[in-house]
């Protein structure tokens, strides 16, 4: 297979935005970034947990095991409203 020439790449374009519509294109971008920088922050998070988890002296037979403080998963920095806990109940309507 060859390589795209601006001919084939401005057709793919235009086919897009027909599928699509010119005003759905910069939402579905917008998310796609914020998807995009969830799971950076995700595969970062999970690194440093790998790195702290893996203890350099095994565990004292005297001490207690403490329960980590709940992961908060953040969408963008400042964006309060899409970041929640972790260990959130999924079902939370009473019945």
């Amino acid at each position: 297979m060859g390589r795209l020439g601006p001919t084939e790449i401005i057709l793919i374009l235009v086919v897009i935005i027909l599928l699509f519509g010119a005003k759905k294109l910069p939402d579905m971008a917008r998310s796609l970034g914020k998807s995009a920088r969830i799971l950076k922050s995700e595969a970062k998070a999970m690194k440093s947990d790998d790195q702290q988890s893996a203890p350099a002296d095994p565990p004292q037979a005297g001490t207690t095991d403490q329960q980590p403080a709940p992961r908060t998963i953040q969408a963008a920095p400042g964006d309060v409203t899409s970041s929640r806990p972790v260990a959130e109940p999924s079902d939370t309507t009473k019945r």
